[in-house]
């Protein structure tokens, strides 16, 4: 990896990011998983601040690298709604009866 973290807080599209680590990436993938492979990197890069703060430039750069990928598994392995990243996977519709809330008394 050649880049410095200055240059890495200049990156904005998912393919910048897979780019300035060098990354191989199926197209289709981050098409269609985009925000959310986005929204669990920047989870996995705020664990790595929170957990890891006196590491160096390069390391955290090679911690961030890690974390890309695995934010990028995660979705070819799984789906967005199983992940359950943004709020509206988790706010139960209002005025909705699901069938697992009928009984027959």
């Amino acid at each position: 990896m050649t880049g410095t973290i200055d240059e890495f807080k200049k990156l904005v599209d998912a393919e910048e990011f897979f780019q300035f680590f060098n990354m191989s990436y199926d197209l289709e993938v981050v098409n269609v998983h985009r925000l959310h492979i986005l929204k669990k990197f920047s989870q996995y890069m705020q664990e790595i601040d929170d957990n890891s703060p006196d590491l160096s430039q390069e390391e955290k750069l090679n911690q961030y690298s890690l974390a890309l990928q695995k934010a990028y598994q995660l979705f070819i392995e799984s789906t967005a709604y199983e992940q359950k990243l943004f709020k509206v996977f988790n706010d139960k519709p209002k005025n909705v009866v699901t069938l697992t809330e009928i009984t027959s008394d």
